[in-house]
């Protein structure tokens, strides 16, 4: 179990810490709490969002429960090592939407000795592990995999399933009206199995 208060007295140490999940599942409501807790405690800290998230403010961070923290947003994960300097604490939300280099720059901060909590997507809406959440997962010290309540039977939510199956862009930022948490089983009951095609493909 993650302690939030694991911080050696006289030694400093950074590590990676993921909360991941379907949507409305809580995930950035999740980091914020953190990051609060962090700023109680005095600690510097320094928040980043993908710029192209403009769904609620163009600059904070903002929960589905509309609680929000002051966040810088950046179009590219470099931009975060660089802007990451004199801080204890770098909170990143909807890290899906980052380059795959955003997983050197987690570990490069890591080892600098800061805190690093990253809140995003660990499935796309088809199913697929989504864009540099998978690998995130592997190096990460401390993960938490937070689930919503499926709209069709009420068990336990881990997908996100797009409404409308006619745009199959792969990043649709959207709300309630765009997409629907789902279980597994309800998913896969109105989409393939994601995992068929490729194992047809190695076949043959």
């Amino acid at each position: 179990m993650f302690l939030e208060n694991t911080i050696h007295p006289t030694k400093k140490k950074g590590w990676i810490e993921i909360v991941c999940g379907s949507m409305f599942s809580g995930k950035t409501e999740e980091l914020i709490r953190r990051l609060r807790r962090a700023q109680f405690a005095k600690q510097r800290v320094e928040i980043f969002k993908p710029a192209l998230d403009v769904r609620y403010h163009e600059a904070d961070v903002v929960s589905h429960d509309s609680n929000s923290i002051r966040s810088t947003p950046v179009e590219s994960s470099q931009s975060i090592l660089l802007l990451s300097t004199d801080v204890e604490v770098v909170g990143i939300d909807e890290a899906q939407f980052f380059d795959m280099e955003l997983v050197n720059v987690c570990n490069e901060l890591a080892n600098q000795g800061i805190r690093v909590i990253v809140a995003g997507l660990d499935m796309d809406y088809r199913g697929f592990p989504f864009g540099p959440i998978p690998a995130l997962l592997a190096t990460a010290e401390y993960v938490t995999k937070v689930h919503a309540i499926c709209m069709q039977c009420g068990n336990l939510a881990n997908h996100s399933h797009r409404i409308d199956a006619s745009n199959n862009s792969l990043v649709l930022l959207g709300e309630i009206d765009s997409y629907t948490p789902l279980c597994r089983d309800c998913f896969y009951s109105v989409n393939p199995l994601p995992y068929s095609g490729l194992k047809q493909d190695r076949e043959s």
